[in-house]
């Protein structure tokens, strides 16, 4: 197969949602922040092998996912078609979408907004080689089939685990194999009868001289179809990622702007950055909002903002004053939203929000704020290419400083990051 062949991934998102429960179709419930449609966009976009994005979409709510594609800034995508009643309509009406030129086409569930990048490269390489390739994972569990018996069901046969996959998506052909398989299907009278439940079905049924190449899947690549998946994927989204480490010397000549202090002012200093320091001795005070607008309008444009981490809080609720109470939120959550609304005019690149060390319900509120609030941040700038993350510091001073500048030079956004034991 020609491996410079274009590689469209198709955004299956035509279900209604009904074993959720709610009057919405579930692609478009938030979850982490975001729409689950717009974690699937987010992967497929950011995926270096694909060219282009094609969603079939709930009817009446086309036009709901084309203001996400234009707000999120979606470049790939070329089209939103209305999907059909059923997922082999979908993916037949996707093939009508695609028009007549050879390419790798990726169907994919678009309630599975926890795919890997991994994933979507090793589908396009395994394309190179074959015509027709399925995502799948070994069965955990013992597969029986049931046989019927007066009054209920018997065990009629325990299959081979060790054969046993469970599909998942991408399913991923060359256009001109799913194509040829569909209208086979479409011309069989008995088709509508018996419906191939996916993609890889429909090949195999009508095509069965197309070996379907397997790709390992992951857990993780699971798809929301009742309510308490919704609570699986926010958890799984939520997770961390590694930090990885980057080129320290991309921050030569760039302007980082620390309020507070931080290490992360002479580190970054060391690798070249212009390093603006402003402290309470300067007059600056996070929880003032004039202030610190004043000061960032006096520095100018900004590639990096840190709101370095103060002093942490440790006494419970019950213990803590009026005015303890309202020194932790300014400086932790208000303070927060004082310098992302001052710095935003300002900022080209990232905002970093650290978070200090404490315990009790007074800083676990702070906390939990300042996250959500460095999550939701990220999704709104996103399409002006601003990243914004969280650390939740306790470490060494030296060691969050090192992770800070990581994270600043990296491509991360929307993440909380703990660095609250050295070594861990």
């Amino acid at each position: 197969m020609d491996a410079r062949l274009r590689s469209v991934g198709v955004l299956l998102a035509g279900g209604v949602g009904q074993r959720v429960g709610l009057g919405t179709p579930k692609q478009l419930i938030e979850v982490a922040g975001r729409t689950i449609i717009e974690h699937s966009l987010a992967v497929f976009e950011g995926a270096p092998e694909i060219d282009e994005i094609v969603v079939l979409m709930t009817p009446g709510y086309a036009d709901r996912v084309r203001e996400i594609v234009a707000r999120g800034g979606y470049r790939k995508v070329s089209q939103v078609v209305d999907g059909g009643a059923s997922r082999t309509e979908s993916t037949w009406r996707a093939l009508g979408a695609l028009g007549t030129e050879e390419c790798n086409v990726l169907l994919h569930d678009a309630v599975r907004p926890l795919l890997e990048p991994r994933i979507i490269t090793e589908c396009v390489r395994a394309l190179e080689i074959h015509e027709a390739v399925n995502v799948a994972i070994p069965s955990s569990d013992t597969v029986l089939v049931a046989a019927p018996e007066a009054g209920g069901e018997v065990i009629g046969e325990v299959l081979d685990r060790s054969r046993l996959r469970r599909s998942q998506t991408p399913q991923c052909f060359r256009l001109s194999v799913i194509r040829q398989a569909y209208e086979r299907a479409m011309a069989d009278p008995g088709f509508a009868g018996l419906p191939a439940t996916d993609d890889c079905g429909v090949v195999l049924r009508y095509l069965p001289e197309v070996p379907i190449h397997l790709v390992q899947g992951s857990e993780h690549n699971i798809k929301v179809t009742h309510p308490g998946d919704l609570h699986i994927a926010e958890l799984l989204l939520r997770l961390p990622v590694p930090v990885p480490p980057g080129d320290a010397s991309t921050l030569a000549g760039q302007v980082v702007v620390v309020l507070g202090d931080s290490e992360i002012a002479g580190v970054a200093a060391g690798h070249g950055a212009r390093v603006h320091v402003l402290t309470r001795a300067d007059g600056v005070r996070v929880e003032d909002f004039d202030s610190v607008a004043k000061a960032l309008d006096d520095v100018g444009g900004a590639d990096h903002v840190v709101v370095a981490a103060g002093a942490g809080h440790t006494a419970g609720l019950a213990e803590a004053s009026g005015e303890t109470v309202a020194d932790v939120v300014g400086a932790g959550h208000l303070g927060a939203l004082n310098v992302a609304r001052a710095a935003r005019p300002h900022l080209r690149g990232s905002l970093l929000l650290q978070v200090p060390p404490g315990s009790g319900a007074l800083h676990a509120s702070g906390a939990a704020a300042v996250a959500a609030l460095a999550r939701a941040l990220a999704v709104e700038w996103a399409a002006d290419g601003i990243r914004v993350n969280c650390i939740n510091t306790g470490a060494s001073p030296l060691r969050v400083a090192q992770t800070s500048l990581d994270i600043l030079i990296s491509d991360l956004s929307g993440q909380v990051i703990d660095v609250r034991v050295d070594g861990a």
